[in-house]
């Protein structure tokens, strides 16, 4: 059964599922964005998680000013996704020169469950996709609730990884199981490892949730191997089929998510033969806390 409707002075919702995510209905972001509307969008967005607004012209440059309403926009250190003249852009495509499909996934570290800008001191807060080409199948982006995946761990897991750092490095997670190393010597030393609470407090919300993912490579203190094996078990606890919103692309729709409680993914598609295009940004949040 999905969650109710929820109002705001400026909009309706739909929910996209019972655990998580609203479609805001009625919102045209091209026609721009004043306080009040950015409020209820904010209020909705710590309610909901993932919002969703439904197909809308929005040019690379009003998709950046729109994410400056959420704070600092991240400058990727990967920089040869940068797109549209725009440092805060990430454009992820499998378009070659020709406008044909080239056959590859790009930066096929976004397929595994992660949260966005773990790999920072400064972590990311809300991540900001617009789609400009989508396949007919596959493509998706899947989104799983940190907040639930913490509640539902026994109490004997949550005294284990009470108190626990993981390290989170973003040259581990784009070599470790992709057969493919997509940074320069240069980008690695730009983002060192950094470590974080495996278990945060939501700065906003109050609420606790697991943060790992992908980029989280070791437990600070612990031996490497068991450090490896105690992530790889709670990512798999972390993923419930009930606390998933599975979204299926349509170009021109934009998705907003939280990255604080929320851990996301991408699925594979036809790179051979199918187009898919997309445009992220992501802003910048705070050093998560216990």
């Amino acid at each position: 059964m999905h969650r109710s409707p929820v109002s705001f002075a400026s909009f309706d919702t739909r929910p996209l599922s019972s655990s998580l995510g609203a479609e805001i209905l009625g919102v045209q972001l091209s026609r721009g964005v004043n306080k009040q509307l950015f409020q209820d969008i904010y209020q909705a967005f710590l309610e909901y998680q993932v919002l969703l607004f439904d197909v809308q012209p929005l040019s690379p440059g009003q998709q950046v000013e729109f994410a400056r309403f959420f704070g600092e926009v991240q400058i990727h250190v990967m920089n040869q996704y940068h797109s549209d003249a725009y440092p805060e852009l990430y454009r992820l495509s499998n378009v070659d020169e020709h406008g044909k499909p080239n056959g590859k996934y790009p930066d096929k570290g976004t397929m595994a469950w992660h949260t966005d800008g773990s790999w920072r001191q400064i972590t990311g807060q809300a991540t900001i996709l617009f789609a400009e080409m989508m396949p007919s199948h596959g493509g998706e982006t899947h989104f799983c609730d940190m907040y639930g995946a913490y509640e539902r761990l026994s109490p004997e897991w949550k005294e284990r990884i009470t108190g626990l750092r993981a390290v989170h490095n973003l040259d581990f997670s784009r070599n470790r199981r992709h057969a493919e190393e997509p940074m320069t010597d240069a980008q690695r030393r730009q983002v060192p490892p950094v470590d974080h609470p495996v278990v945060r407090t939501h700065p906003e919300t109050g609420k606790r949730c697991l943060f790992l993912g992908d980029h989280a490579e070791y437990i600070v203190g612990m031996d490497y191997d068991k450090g490896r094996k105690l992530i790889d078990e709670l990512n798999n606890l972390a993923i419930h089929p009930d606390l998933i919103y599975a979204h299926r692309w349509l170009p021109g729709q934009l998705i907003v998510w939280d990255n604080r409680c929320l851990l996301h993914r991408g699925t594979e598609y036809d790179v051979e033969h199918e187009p898919r295009v997309i445009r992220r940004c992501t802003v910048l949040g705070e050093i998560p806390q216990e």
